[in-house]
């Protein structure tokens, strides 16, 4: 990756550096090894993540297969809302990045603080919404009665404590934009490794500590994310990161508040728009029974364990994007974001393979209900078939967030989820009785979309000029 010539000790050794954050420059010299220094520790953090969804559901799935889709419908409508979180992080790393390629630290960390201060307060509101009506969201989302009796627990702890969550994501944005990928990766082995450990202590009760079923899953996540949401809140205090927080930046910056809401709208429309989208297609699920949401529930999780890397990778492009555009090195940035796509796409097409050849193996691991199994592997095979397309897209994408430009992304996917993939899901699955597999075609089909129209737009260099 870093040469077309290098011996296994010289990996080893880039791979330390790479994981400890000692290099810290990311605006000259190689560009593979930029790519590496910084994709291997968020390629680390997305692994550690998506190992404990994998865990999680795992553990899950031995409570009962209403638990299973509990989770789906929570998190389908968790990921709706978080679309407010994931914005504000696009705009964190951007801004950040862009302060940090200027050398001006002290107003990257401005930002971070105004940042948080924005997290803490949409993290109110989001809490007050599921702690008074768990019940209501599940029914809305189309769950039957008993789930909903089974697992309104799970959804009112998990929207109730979303703080942790939401500040998790954003402070480790904050560290991706200052190049420090390594603190982040750190902070999420924390975070994911208490859940590991607290998950089964939780959910089937040990010692003292009762059995609490799918509400012990929430628990687990809410007590580990805010153990890390802590750690990471005395680096910035302590002064362990590039940028340092004082009690005395504790302040509103009304200026930096605006531009860091203006980046982030963006991001936010984009997120929306995307899982708004997920959002309609696990109502469509709903319609064919729990049996088949809790496979295709299984198969989101097992899907996302491949995408976690291939996403830290397209952070990885937007820090740099970010950071080179900083540095007035607009031709690095692109170059950065083609080196990285080639190695997302080859990756992810090797991923393909092994879902289409593997795919009832791989569902059965997890749950082996009959129709489950079916299809939560027909979904695998489906939708992964356009993988390697969807490389690119997924990089050339977060490379316009790295710009600051996220207007593109959020045009991109109303076309694609909106007004192509839901529609088409619908017309399949319920039109003309396609079911379930109608939906997995439909979302195949608008990922090589998207890959198509963001590569094109990419091509044409808009981004290269966004201010931020």
């Amino acid at each position: 990756m870093l040469s077309n010539k290098i011996t296994f000790k010289q990996f080893i050794s880039y791979f330390k550096i790479a994981i400890t954050g000692k290099q810290k420059e990311f605006t000259s010299g190689s560009i593979r090894k930029a790519i590496f220094m910084l994709s291997v520790p968020m390629i680390l953090e997305m692994l550690m993540e998506s190992i404990f969804a994998l865990v999680d559901i795992m553990y899950v799935s031995r409570v009962s297969v209403n638990a299973v889709a509990t989770i789906g419908l929570t998190e389908s409508v968790i990921t709706l809302i978080y679309a407010v979180a994931i914005g504000l992080s696009i705009a964190a790393t951007a801004i950040v990045a862009r302060r940090v390629g200027e050398k001006n630290y002290k107003e990257a960390s401005k930002a971070a603080v105004q940042v948080i201060f924005l997290g803490v307060f949409v993290a109110l509101i989001i809490s007050a919404v599921g702690l008074f009506y768990p019940k209501e969201i599940l029914e809305l989302m189309g769950a039957e009665p008993d789930l909903i009796e089974e697992g309104y627990g799970y959804t009112k702890i998990l929207l109730g404590g979303n703080m942790t969550i939401m500040l998790l994501f954003l402070i480790n944005a904050i560290f991706r934009g200052t190049g420090e990928a390594s603190i982040s990766m750190w902070t999420l082995v924390l975070s994911n490794g208490l859940n590991i450990i607290l998950d089964p202590i939780f959910i089937f009760g040990f010692g003292p500590v009762p059995a609490f079923g799918v509400e012990g899953a929430a628990i687990a996540t809410t007590i580990g994310r805010g153990v890390a949401v802590l750690f990471q809140l005395a680096i910035l205090f302590y002064g362990y990161s590039k940028i340092k927080i004082a009690f005395r930046d504790l302040v509103f910056r009304v200026e930096i508040m605006f531009n860091i809401i203006k980046v982030s709208l963006g991001g936010i429309g984009q997120f929306f728009i995307g899982t708004s989208s997920w959002v309609f297609l696990m109502r469509i699920m709903s319609e064919f029974g729990s049996d088949v949401l809790a496979g295709y529930t299984i198969a989101i999780r097992v899907m996302l364990f491949t995408l976690m890397p291939a996403w830290g990778m397209s952070s990885a492009a937007a820090a740099l994007v970010g950071q080179n555009l900083g540095a007035k090195k607009p031709e690095r940035a692109e170059k950065s974001v083609l080196i990285t796509a080639k190695f997302c796409s080859i990756f992810l097409g090797l991923v393909s393979i092994i879902y289409l050849v593997f795919a009832p193996q791989i569902i059965q691991a997890f749950n082996d209900t009959p129709e489950v199994v079916k299809y939560g592997s027909l979904s695998l095979r489906i939708i992964t078939a356009g993988y390697i397309l969807y490389g690119y897209g997924m990089i050339t994408l977060n490379a316009f967030n790295g710009a600051g430009d996220t207007k593109t992304p959020t045009y991109i996917n109303l076309i694609c989820f909106w007004l192509l993939q839901l529609p088409i899901a619908y017309l399949l699955a319920m039109t003309l009785e396609l079911g379930p597999s109608g939906v997995f075609w439909a979302v195949a089909l608008g990922e090589v979309v998207m890959t198509i129209i963001a590569v094109f737009w990419f091509r044409k260099g808009y981004w290269k000029m966004v201010k931020v």
